[in-house]
């Protein structure tokens, strides 16, 4: 146990180690599946478990000598720094997503029509494809992708992007509803923020579902429809797997808030998922404009 002059040290590391050769399987077989082996299926199907199984236990453990007293206010910090830095971590992970949409949007498909530098943009256009017109959104000179002949439609700002836009700012303020909640210790608050907030979540990932659906069987717009194709699915994909990962980590905390854990000074992993949440929200706005509106 943690007290004022010293730090609380885990018994054993060895929850790393089988995530570590989780993810190992998890990725090797993910690579495999790409290329086409019968072997990549399998073992990605094996990590996912492996990953799932040790992240539970190993939550449980924390879960488990936080509520016990064995943390004190030095580990609360260390715990609240690394959220911090992951948070940070996640940031840039969209930022070069954001960056490779920038970059193909405003200079690849500019050069490619002849627009830009005179030097640079003209060989460009004029050695490669002549006829290429600088539009956006585009499946590239070759129309790569789409229908059968070519062909696809762009998804377009309203409807369901809209909805979910207006289901994330509403999630957003139940689990600021919940937190304030927590802070007066009115548990029955606590509890239905949370589960607002859960529900909205998972509403939302269904109605991405049905979404990625109606493009892929009405508007022709795929992850192989070139260049808007790949990165609409790469931002939106990824987006919805935190919206995902971010409503299973409100599941657990609205679990342990109905068995009566956190009080109103001790409370970190709400704040972490909460912390999380309000990302999770930024992004899709940033997200929102960049990919859908413009």
């Amino acid at each position: 146990m943690a007290t004022p002059s010293s730090y609380f040290l885990p018994h054993k590391a060895s929850w790393p180690i089988g995530a570590s050769i989780g993810m190992t399987f998890l990725l090797a077989g993910f690579g495999n599946y790409l290329n086409g082996s019968s072997v990549g299926s399998p073992m990605m199907v094996l990590g996912a478990i492996v990953v799932a199984t040790i992240l539970f236990c190993w939550f449980s453990e924390v879960v488990s000598e936080s509520v016990s007293g064995a943390y004190n206010h030095q580990v609360d910090m260390s715990f609240r720094w690394g959220m911090v830095w992951f948070i940070a971590s996640e940031v840039m992970f969209f930022a070069s997503f954001f960056g490779a949409l920038y970059y193909a949007r405003v200079l690849s498909v500019d050069w490619l029509g002849g627009i830009g530098d005179p030097t640079l943009a003209g060989q460009t256009h004029e050695l490669l494809w002549k006829s290429f017109e600088a539009v956006w959104p585009t499946n590239g000179p070759g129309h790569v992708g789409g229908h059968a002949d070519g062909t696809f439609e762009a998804m377009g700002a309203f409807g369901i992007p809209l909805l979910n836009t207006l289901i994330l700012l509403s999630s957003g303020a139940t689990v600021t509803w919940a937190h304030q909640g927590l802070l007066v210790n009115n548990r029955d608050q606590l509890i239905k923020g949370l589960a607002a907030t859960v529900g909205l979540g998972f509403l939302f990932v269904a109605f991405q579902a049905y979404e990625y659906h109606h493009a892929y069987a009405e508007l022709g717009l795929t992850m192989g429809t070139g260049i808007y194709g790949s990165t609409f699915f790469m931002l939106t994909g990824f987006h919805g797997m935190h919206v995902t990962i971010g409503a299973i980590m409100l599941t657990v905390v609205l679990l342990r808030s109905m068995r009566g854990h956190f009080s109103p000074k001790h409370h970190f992993a709400f704040e972490a998922a909460a912390w999380y949440w309000h990302f999770v929200d930024v992004v899709w706005l940033g997200l929102y404009i960049f990919v859908y509106w413009l």
